[in-house]
């Protein structure tokens, strides 16, 4: 059986490979084997942390949100300002309610007087 010369696909899937590495350091970005192990590693950690920065952006909304009801000593606790809203059906995210929280805390106030 004659031997095969995997010239062009393999530069050209290597060359694929090296530009999505280009931006590694040192050796990562040099080396053939290096740079589909880093590929790989670089894929798994963004699959892993796009989860992970939803996780901890909720947490900083609901850090700001409980912070400021704290402050105002309208209700005691995030948890009961949340319930109130979902029992009005009052229908802000958290995000929604955080931004509005560090911007204008008067209208967070108008919110907790409507519940």
């Amino acid at each position: 059986m004659t031997r095969v010369r995997r010239g062009y696909a393999a530069r050209r899937r290597r060359t694929k490979n090296r530009s999505f590495a280009s931006t590694f350091r040192g050796a990562h970005s040099k080396l053939t084997r290096m740079i589909a192990q880093q590929t790989m590693r670089a894929l798994v950690s963004s699959h892993r942390d796009r989860g992970r920065q939803k996780r901890d952006f909720r947490r900083l909304w609901i850090t700001r949100i409980n912070a400021v009801t704290h402050e105002s000593k309208v209700f005691n606790s995030y948890s009961k300002f949340i319930h109130n809203l979902y029992t009005k059906q009052l229908l802000l995210n958290r995000k929604i309610l955080a931004q509005i929280a560090i911007s204008n805390k008067n209208c967070l106030y108008m919110i907790s007087n409507k519940i």
